[in-house]
């Protein structure tokens, strides 16, 4: 017969699971989300484009003579990937920038201590790293970033639960 204890940790197991493939599919979801909105903004700037050329009888038109309620249409470079993207496999020559901002500061802390001749890192050291409570929320939560870059060959999980660059990133410059 199975202890109490036993059941409780299958159920929990069963659950985080469940929560991580969740979050897999709303990662997936927000990815074609992300394509999807910067596709529609794209026809936005190819209309209003069109709309800037003047017509063959109207050479005097120029861009300050716009209607009032026309607006330009301004794209934001995107600096780094939204909170909750989709990690993308790692190449060479693939830059920090397509990774969220949280995977960066994996990538920053773990470069920083390769760098420093300093061994792996814990989820448990990241978040004192980084200044977050040690609760286990937010260790499970780096921990599934890290396990999601292990996945994606940007880190290796030397051993259980100790992260460090993958080879051909550890080489890499964050703005690289």
């Amino acid at each position: 017969m199975s202890s109490v204890v036993g059941l409780l940790e299958q159920r929990e197991l069963t659950a985080r699971r469940r929560v991580d493939e969740l979050r897999e599919e709303a990662d997936r979801i927000h990815a074609e989300l992300v394509v999807a909105e910067r596709e529609w903004n794209e026809w936005v700037i190819a209309r209003s484009r069109v709309g800037e050329v003047p017509a063959p009888d109207d050479d005097a038109a120029s861009e300050d003579q716009r209607r009032p309620d026309e607006q330009a249409v301004r794209l934001e470079p995107a600096e780094a990937a939204k909170p909750k993207s989709v990690v993308p496999m790692w190449r060479a020559g693939l830059s920090w920038s397509a990774l969220s901002v949280d995977c960066q500061r994996i990538l920053q802390a773990l470069a920083d201590r390769n760098r420093l001749g300093q061994g792996p890192l814990t989820c448990q050291e990241m978040v004192a790293c980084f200044g977050l409570d040690p609760v286990p929320g937010k260790v499970e939560a780096l921990r599934s970033k890290a396990k999601r870059l292990v996945a994606r060959g940007w880190l290796v999980e030397s051993a259980p639960g100790r992260f460090t660059l993958a080879t051909g990133v550890a080489g890499q410059a964050a703005g690289s």
